[in-house]
């Protein structure tokens, strides 16, 4: 039922009007009732009084008049949006039900998995510490987490990164914890949703602390951070073909790049169930134990892996010598991102070379920008160039103690411009797929940059192995809700800046007021892109306004 106005000659009338269904199904509509001429109506005020009246029996536009009249109390406001919208992916990504698991038979006398989806909640959309945490909960509707304070969340914290007595399918340098059962439990539940899991992409960063860094897990290494003088911890992140995380680990920072990817093997074989995969990694990996491992009998997995040009002399001296036609293909999604591969097989091993032009015309420019800047700063003095890394690889010693531009050096290193060079044990798969898929591994970078830097899980300042591993698990948390929002959108034809969605959902607030003696809710516009954030994930958008 519905107003409709109806033009007679110069006249226009007011009339109310219904659909209906007529014996053949089809919807017809009929007039109940002309009211009159509109602009009479609306010359002697009945029109106004009219609709004022019919409002009456509507408690919706009652409650938004007399919100508008000032006649409303407030009581509290809170942001809605973040809750409605993850708290629904939480629930059907099983993260509710597999730390419920893992509480089985614990006691603890507050809500655990409360206290896990408060410190996810807070790192995805504010980060920051634990303690800053609980100021920044007081805007926000998170259901169950009111209780929670600072002594819970480390404890919670603490639960995740706890050793488990049993230790059944344990990889070296890490016991396992809850955080592993519930990495197992989550990949179980997304099983069914998975068309082919054929690839694995591995990587690994390092992350400082502030103090010591745990009992075992803060060791001085190879900082990826360029803080050597700080403790460490290496964090390892797998993605599966769509870019979902499945699973991190954690290591003391002494450990190295080639000793973790075969105990990430071990795992998937031990604990996830994974016999045939292929996984891909960066040239910081590869060594020659490593390949041994990846092809016997002790692992399944196929691999395609980075490789050293300039520090493995097969590659350098025959590989990239060899000759050959490149193949052009298209690397990037735009279609604009051409990439030449060629195929080399010395002896027993099947080496990919490929060469991005930009990328060759970049690396050329920028060569010649520091070696031109070298003759220059040669002419006032070389002892201050000899510490500078960009100079002092193209500088040579000459008679007398000072130092000459290595012309040799300039012309070797214009060989790898714009190259890089892939082996692999996959003999069916065409040069041009395996060089494809390296090129992915960017999404386990955009991950790394996400943890450390949008989620900011650097610095850590916590003391215990235990509560380190579980913030850490929390940034991976909030990484894995992140990319099933995206991946959820994105099925929709919808793509978003990260920082839209962030700010949009935190704009729809609901206010709770007085009216009358009875509370009232009132909610605020949906602006931006927060209605279709909601609608792709399913999550209910509730009514302007409503009674308690």
């Amino acid at each position: 039922m519905f107003f409709r106005s109806k033009k007679t000659g110069k006249y226009e009338y007011l009339q109310i009007v219904e659909n209906y269904r007529n014996a053949k199904g089809r919807t017809r509509q009929r007039v109940l009732l002309t009211l009159g001429n509109i602009q009479k109506l609306r010359e002697a005020g009945k029109l106004e009084s009219l609709l004022a009246s019919g409002a009456r029996f509507s408690e919706k536009v009652a409650l938004i008049n007399a919100h508008k009249a000032g006649e409303t109390k407030p009581v509290s406001c809170k942001r809605i949006g973040p809750n409605a919208v993850f708290s629904k992916l939480w629930r059907e990504l099983g993260i509710t039900d597999a730390i419920e698991q893992c509480l089985k038979g614990r006691r603890y006398r507050f809500d655990v998995e409360r206290a896990i989806y408060h410190t996810v909640m807070h790192r995805i959309f504010e980060s920051g510490s634990d303690r800053s945490s609980l100021v920044w909960r007081d805007d926000f509707h998170l259901p169950g987490a009111d209780a929670i304070d600072l002594q819970h969340l480390y404890r919670a914290m603490g639960f995740l990164g706890a050793p488990n007595k049993n230790q059944a399918g344990r990889i070296q340098f890490a016991p396992r914890s809850n955080k592993d059962r519930i990495e197992e439990a989550l990949f179980a539940k997304r099983q069914d949703l998975f068309t082919q899991l054929d690839m694995v992409f591995f990587d690994t960063t390092s992350i400082y602390f502030e103090g010591e860094g745990g009992r075992t897990v803060g060791q001085y290494g190879n900082s990826k951070d360029h803080r050597p003088d700080r403790k460490q911890m290496v964090v390892a992140v797998v993605l599966d073909n769509d870019g979902m995380p499945l699973c991190c680990e954690m290591w003391p920072g002494n450990i190295t790049d080639v000793t973790t990817i075969s105990e990430v093997v071990k795992r998937f074989q031990r604990c996830f169930g994974i016999r045939d995969v292929c996984i891909v990694a960066d040239r910081g990996m590869i060594s020659k134990k490593m390949i041994s491992f990846l092809e016997s009998a002790e692992s399944s997995f196929s691999y395609v892996l980075g490789v050293r040009m300039r520090n493995v002399k097969e590659v350098r001296e025959e590989v990239l010598s060899r000759g050959g036609r490149y193949k052009e293909v298209i690397s990037g999604d735009d279609g604009h991102s051409p990439l030449k591969v060629k195929e080399v097989k010395l002896r027993d091993r099947r080496y990919v070379v490929c060469v991005n032009e930009a990328q060759a015309r970049k690396d050329k420019h920028d060569r010649e920008a520091i070696v031109e800047s070298l003759r220059k700063k040669l002419k006032q003095g070389d002892k201050s160039l000899v510490g500078n890394k960009g100079y002092r690889k193209y500088l040579m010693a000459e008679q007398g103690k000072h130092f000459g531009i290595d012309e040799e050096r300039i012309q070797k290193e214009s060989r790898y411009d714009g190259k890089w060079v892939l082996t692999t044990d996959l003999e069916k798969m065409p040069a041009d797929q395996v060089a494809l898929h390296y090129k992915r591994l960017w999404m386990v970078e955009a991950v790394f940059r996400t943890m450390k830097s949008g989620l900011d899980t650097r610095p850590i300042y916590h003391k215990h192995d235990d509560t380190i591993k579980g913030h850490v698990f929390c940034s991976f948390l909030a990484i894995l809700m992140r990319r099933e929002l995206e991946r959820r959108l994105s099925e929709r034809g919808c793509s978003f800046e990260w920082n839209d969605i962030l700010h949009d959902l935190i704009a729809v607030e609901e206010v709770t007021a007085e009216l009358s003696g009875k509370r009232v809710v009132f909610r605020s516009e949906m602006k931006g892109v927060a209605g279709k954030v909601f609608q792709a994930v399913g999550a209910f958008i509730p009514p302007t306004a409503r009674f308690e």
